[in-house]
């Protein structure tokens, strides 16, 4: 099979793989009703994912998972896993049971995830950023589904969103065991280490871009988990409290969120050919200013506040896919796996701080200026890459465009 038949399958099976990721969040409005939850309670929805993610991401970078198992069979396992973990929120009678299987979710999609990008390391040394940033493009576009689901049917239809997201991952998990093996540049695999992860952390380089990969974090997942709740505060401000907006800003979600998968390619693209340093920089300038000046349209119409959504939508998740690919350009080769897990693990432990922050600094003082804390993190992930661009190690990035 060649590698650009690779990608095309290997895109498609994560993109339904990651369907579960937000299908609980998708329904939030529904189930903070039915099963009677507060503002927090709706927030852990998505965090126990998060810290789901980094349970199962710590367990297979310490045990080295992802680089002594079959990276498609380990996708195709862990898909099968979060597909049972959201039937099990469709079944769940309350927020406990609930969380519980969104932990599962999280831990199961650690195993789809970095994974997913190794082997597209593995099937691409040329073109790598561009490769992996298709393959993260469609894991945006699975992850924003569940909105689009949603918008597509009744509120109280909330547990068909959630069959059809578990339907989806199972579908992805079968998909990517058409893929032949784990690439012509998959190292083999290396003895078992427990000293490779803290080994890996140490590296210099690969710790500048893990910190900007952290300052990124620190905006992506907040903006997307909070997005559809800052669009329809912004409505009601305009139409009155009580307009019902929940269809619309759903809508709008899955527009913004899945916008990102436009971002993803254009970033791998310029990456390649520009460096990493400077794509990664750049896309977090442009998503920052978003952060601070999507107050000032907030209350507007649609029609002006929608295009500024996107740039950000666009803008917030470029960069993603060029971390991972640093950090497999600058890790050892035997543990790339490892270390891409390892990155993910921290951001999205991050992730967990930001999505619990941004409705209590809201409640302060409002979601007109709330998003504007986001753009912390993109000013400290531009240092952390401008400082790594100076270093010997980055002419190792994207064949010396660094």
């Amino acid at each position: 099979m060649k590698p650009r038949r690779v990608l095309a399958v290997l895109a498609i099976a994560d993109l339904l793989a990651m369907a579960p990721w937000f299908s609980a969040s998708a329904v939030a409005p529904t189930l903070a009703r039915v099963w009677q939850l507060s503002p927090a309670g709706s927030a852990w929805l998505t965090i126990s994912v998060q810290l789901g993610f980094v349970a199962g991401a710590l367990i297979s970078a310490i045990f080295t998972l992802a680089d002594r198992l079959s990276a498609r069979r380990l996708v195709a396992g862990s898909a099968l896993l979060a597909a049972l973990a959201t039937l099990g929120v469709a079944a769940a009678g309350g927020i406990r049971l609930g969380i519980g299987c969104r932990l599962l979710t999280g831990a199961a999609l650690a195993g789809v995830y970095p994974p997913g990008m190794k082997i597209a390391a593995g099937w691409f040394k040329e073109g790598r950023g561009l490769a992996i940033g298709i393959l993260v493009g469609a894991l945006t576009l699975g992850s924003a589904s569940p909105h689009l689901v949603r918008w597509a049917v009744s509120p109280t239809a909330w547990r068909i969103v959630l069959v059809i997201a578990a339907v989806s991952a199972l579908a992805g998990g079968l998909l990517v065991l058409l893929v032949p093996n784990d690439g012509p540049f998959a190292a083999p695999s290396p003895p078992f280490s427990l000293s490779a992860a803290p080994r890996i952390l140490r590296d210099r380089a690969v710790a500048l871009a893990n910190l900007g990969y952290l300052g990124h974090m620190w905006e992506l997942y907040a903006m997307w988990t909070w997005i559809a709740v800052f669009v329809a505060a912004s409505e009601h401000a305009r139409r009155g409290a009580q307009a019902d907006v929940t269809g619309l800003a759903a809508l709008v979600t899955f527009a913004v969120v899945g916008s990102g998968a436009i971002g993803c390619w254009l970033g791998g693209k310029y990456a390649d050919r520009c460096g990493r340093t400077l794509v990664t920089s750049a896309a977090m300038v442009v998503s920052g200013s978003c952060a601070v000046a999507v107050g000032l349209l907030f209350g507007a119409p649609l029609a002006a506040l929608l295009p500024l959504l996107l740039l950000w939508g666009i803008t917030v998740v470029a960069d993603s896919a060029q971390f991972s690919a640093a950090v497999s350009e600058l890790a050892p080769r035997d543990y790339v796996g490892t270390a891409l897990t390892l990155q993910t693990s921290l951001g999205f432990l991050l992730t967990c701080a930001t999505i619990y922050l941004l409705p209590n600094v809201a409640g302060a003082i409002g979601w007109r200026w709330s998003m504007s804390v986001l753009a912390i993190g993109p000013a400290i992930g531009v240092w952390a890459m401008l400082v790594l661009r100076g270093r010997p190690e980055a002419r190792q990035l994207a064949g010396g465009a660094r």
